[in-house]
């Protein structure tokens, strides 16, 4: 019943971890369906949501809202009065919208279709007069952030103007004869994007059409329901497959070009050893890469293994002011990218006459060979065999969650029996998953090292120990905020079971550790703050789109047992009772003294105060892995030390209790004498 359970309850998707596809707009090849498919896709969505069960007016209102942002995510085509009447709607327009879905019909979504292809018309013209226009100088891709809808034809061409001149400028770099090239690429990349629209084909234009409603439709419920091409879902399988055939770079679309943000450790471009984080891919294999998307750039990157890739870069080298680029080309040979992030690191540090075992987790995992609770156990014996153990630090940093029953598992290491996490699923039914195993790997001093990329199941883990306190949580202020679970339709590994009217994520409910809360926009709180990388980022659930609200369920220290079936709970009660995991004190009132121990000597380190100013600054640079070039890893070396302080002081309260425990026994003894 319980693997049963399990199943069901996998966290198939690690909500940080592919954010290109989570979006509404297409990127891919429509899905084949109709009209009267989006009305049963859509209800069969909604049917299994945790919130919302029908098409309210709220949700036809952002479902308004994305289409629109997805026919012209850059704002280059409407123009403000064209769409503002869709953007505040009146409830009439609602109500009209809604009546109209539940006949399978979408009018209100074709107006705006055919207004897109009207805005084309328009664009097309305004990229003819650019061919022989004066283009502005100094234009920086900061300007194409948070745009807002432009008024009139005059907006508009300047901000299409600048925009050519922006990409332009990037494709001058590749030599003389690529700003010819470069032009055409843009134009045929446009003209594809505008085919899509435009199609002559009437069955390939409702399609299109569909699959945007169906697409801004799903993303109106929550942040992490979303729709899915048959595309788009072989790209899902690869990323939670974490296998894949390319060279193990992570890109964003910079608009001017892809900048690399991390090189996958173990991966072929780690392994040559010149590509670098922040390096931007301009071209592949001589080819200009303006104007692609990053599906596109993803598809060319990959290829036959032992297959050479050739990337020409731009590169910023010296520092502040004196920066200069330059061109760099770098020949990868493709191979398998196995995520490494998926997996363990572990190390011993000395202290004292033993050593602090540090184990960082990068994600919760398990397949037919291992899991994430197997390896950290086999890990921490190893360490153990050489070490005599005097703490751990759980470093879950950038840990974006995994499987559910791993994250179980992985806090069994650490408690006795009891409740870890519960789950509220969409008929809110309470189910209470348990660590039934009595004897902890570790049940000695423990921090939960977080920052604010530790999600979802990381959440689980840290919110859980810190509620039965069993460990202190010091890191970023807060984790990522990711209280919620979802399923995939798509189970299977072989992509030709993809249906071909597309797959779906959608979101089923909450989850809550122990003490009833959820993570959910909060995230975990730090008991020691000690600032990283993300400290100053606006990063978490708080920040995602129509994010779900937080709330709480009753807290599950007593455990009543109330969700097992009546006749198998009085078996198990005396069994399950017997060593349960109580709640703890002996750290929570130490954090006082550790708290101002860390504080100074965060505020005496200069290594640790210029990173703070880089940070606050936006001016970190990193290595070729992502790390700091310029600092270590202070986050974590100020863990340990705040570590090593509570090793000392849980040793000084001992030695203060056995000495209150002598006192006693001696009085006893001369009373008694």
């Amino acid at each position: 019943m319980k693997d049963a359970l399990y199943a069901k309850l996998i966290l198939l998707f690690a909500c940080i971890a592919i954010s290109c596809l989570a979006e509404a707009k297409l990127e891919a090849k429509p899905a084949e369906i109709n009209e009267q498919d989006v009305k049963e896709r859509m209800q069969e969505i909604m049917k299994a949501h945790v919130t919302y069960k029908r098409l309210t007016p709220i949700i036809a209102k952002r479902a308004l809202e994305n289409f629109i942002d997805a026919l012209d995510p850059m704002k280059t085509y409407f123009l403000q009065d064209e769409v503002e009447k869709w953007l505040e709607p009146d409830d009439a327009e609602i109500e009209k919208i809604i009546k109209d879905f539940e006949n399978g019909h979408f009018p209100a979504f074709q107006s705006i279709y055919e207004t897109m292809k009207v805005a084309i018309k328009r664009r097309n013209k305004i990229e003819e007069s650019l061919d022989t226009a004066v283009l502005p100088a100094h234009v920086t891709a900061k300007e194409f952030k948070d745009l807002t809808w432009c008024k009139t034809d005059k907006e508009l061409y300047e901000r299409l103007s600048r925009l050519r001149a922006l990409q332009l400028e990037v494709a001058a770099k590749l030599g003389k004869d690529a700003k010819e090239l470069a032009l055409q690429r843009l134009k045929k990349r446009r003209q594809k994007v505008e085919d899509e629209f435009c199609s002559k084909d009437k069955k390939y234009d409702q399609e299109v059409l569909c699959t945007y409603i169906l697409k801004a439709m799903t993303a109106s419920l929550d942040a992490h329901t979303n729709y899915f091409t048959p595309q788009e879902a072989n790209q899902f399988l690869i990323s939670v497959q974490q296998r894949l055939l390319g060279i193990g770079v992570q890109l964003r679309d910079d608009v001017d070009g892809f900048t690399i943000i991390k090189i996958v450790e173990g991966g072929p471009a780690d392994a040559v050893k010149e590509l670098k984080a922040k390096d931007k891919i301009i071209a592949i294999n001589g080819e200009p890469v303006i104007g692609l998307d990053i599906i596109e750039v993803v598809d060319r990157i990959r290829g036959q293994e032992g297959t050479p890739v050739t990337l020409r870069v731009v590169r910023e080298v010296g520092v502040s002011e004196e920066k200069q680029q330059e061109l760099k080309d770098i020949v990868v040979s493709r191979g398998e990218v196995v995520l490494k992030e998926t997996r363990l690191e572990s190390m011993p540090v000395p202290f004292a006459d033993g050593a602090l075992a540090h184990i960082h987790l990068h994600s919760f995992y398990q397949d037919a060979d291992t899991s994430s609770a197997e390896d950290m156990l086999k890990a921490f014996n190893e360490m153990k065999k050489n070490y005599k153990i005097k703490g751990v630090v759980l470093d879950l940093r950038f840990n974006g969650g995994g499987i559910l029953s791993q994250a179980v598992s992985v806090t069994g290491l650490f408690i006795k029996k009891g409740i870890v996490v519960s789950i509220k699923d969409e008929n809110a039914m309470v189910h209470h998953l348990r660590d039934l195993d009595s004897e902890p790997m570790w049940d000695g001093p423990l921090i939960v090292l977080i920052n604010r990329g530790s999600a979802s199941a990381a959440e689980i883990v840290a919110q859980t120990l810190q509620d039965y306190g069993r460990a202190l949580i010091v890191g970023d202020d807060h984790s990522f905020g990711k209280g919620t679970f979802q399923t995939f339709t798509l189970t299977a590994t072989n992509p030709n079971s993809i249906d071909p009217k597309g797959e779906y994520k959608v979101t089923r409910g909450c989850y809550y550790t122990v003490s009833g809360n959820t993570p959910q926009l909060a995230g975990v709180q730090s008991d020691i703050e000690v600032p990283g990388g993300l400290s100053f980022l606006d990063i978490g659930e708080k920040y995602a789109k129509y994010a779900l609200e937080n709330d709480s369920i009753e807290p599950g220290f007593e455990d009543s047992l109330s969700d097992v079936p009546l006749y198998q709970r009085e078996k198990i009660r005396a069994l399950y009772q017997k060593e349960r995991q109580l709640r703890e004190t002996k750290y929570r009132k130490l954090i006082p003294e550790l708290k101002v121990n860390s504080k100074v000597r965060q505020e005496e380190d200069k290594t640790v105060q210029g990173f703070l100013v880089d940070a606050k600054n936006n001016e970190l640079e990193f290595d070729e892995l992502g790390k700091y070039e310029r600092f270590p890893d202070f986050q974590l070396n100020e863990t340990l030390n705040v570590m090593r302080d509570l090793v000392v002081l849980i040793g000084q309260e001992a030695a203060k209790e056995t000495k209150v425990e002598a006192g006693n026994k001696k009085e006893i003894e001369k009373k008694a004498a």
